[in-house]
């Protein structure tokens, strides 16, 4: 979906889920960034084919009668119960895309939709049900202490100082956080060095401190972040070593390697 259709569907969910009580066509008009200037015909259409991608998504729209005392107009809305999933277990990878989604929840221009959202409900005579927002939020867990930390740091551009495995302290610009087989690392600007540095939470020594206010960087505009995770890792063997292995020693090792070629000259009881 374009970027103002994915903005104006998630507007229209968002009023759905916390009106409490069935909207009508026009009150949704009125509430929804994206259908205040289209024409009648347009709306009509553009409406029509929201509501028919949202619960082809599975998003449970209910239709229902809008004044108890008349059956005459129908109106919308989505029950919170019938909307939430149940919690879901996310490996690393899967928990980082999750990780992205969350970001743009706080983004500032969603987070002005929503406020525009429910002012205008309010306006109608309809106060929301803020609560039922929590079912849209994306929520990541990790087992890594310094990760939510991290994450917060990221997303307001706070400066962190941390100990790490080398015993040396580090202070850092944090630029975001992805994963690689499982593992957490955390990539940005290390200040005392003046260069872009990639760091494994798991070897911190502990959560990191908090350094700087909001806003105490910039991230570079153009930053790819897997990339610049695979530059900074390590590089992928280019070469061959030949070891030499007692017998009985090392068994996994010596399974993942092959023997030598004939005419290599080993110590008494080893193997190559």
């Amino acid at each position: 979906m374009a970027p103002r259709k994915t903005e104006r569907i998630v507007n229209l969910t968002i009023c759905l889920l916390v009106s409490g009580r069935y909207l009508t066509k026009n009150q949704i008009r009125q509430a929804v960034e994206g259908y205040h200037d289209l024409s009648d015909a347009a709306f009509e259409r553009t409406f029509e084919r929201d509501k028919d991608e949202l619960r082809s998504l599975g998003v449970p729209i209910e239709v229902g009668g809008y004044d108890a005392f008349f059956d005459d107009e129908a109106g919308y809305r989505i029950l919170p119960g019938e909307f939430e999933l149940p919690p879901i277990e996310l490996d690393a990878e899967e928990a980082a895309v999750v990780g992205v989604a969350a970001r743009v929840w706080q983004h500032a221009s969603v987070a002005a939709s929503t406020r525009s959202a429910l002012a205008k409900l309010r306006a109608v005579g309809i106060e929301p049900d803020t609560s039922a927002l929590a079912a849209l939020e994306p929520s990541v867990q990790a087992t890594e202490p310094a990760f939510e930390l991290l994450w917060n740091a990221v997303l307001e551009r706070v400066r962190v100082r941390f100990t790490y495995r080398d015993g040396q302290l580090r202070t850092l610009e944090p630029w975001g956080l992805t994963s690689s087989k499982g593992r957490w690392y955390v990539i940005g600007r290390d200040v005392d060095r003046a260069a872009t540095r990639m760091f494994k939470l798991s070897r911190m020594a502990g959560p990191p401190d908090r350094v700087s206010k909001p806003a105490a960087y910039e991230v570079p505009a153009d930053l790819d972040l897997r990339e610049r995770a695979r530059s900074l890792g390590p590089q992928e063997p280019t070469g061959q070593a030949v070891l030499a292995v007692r017998h009985g020693k090392a068994p996994s090792l010596s399974r993942r390697g092959e023997p030598t070629t004939p005419g290599v000259v080993l110590p008494n009881g080893f193997t190559a």
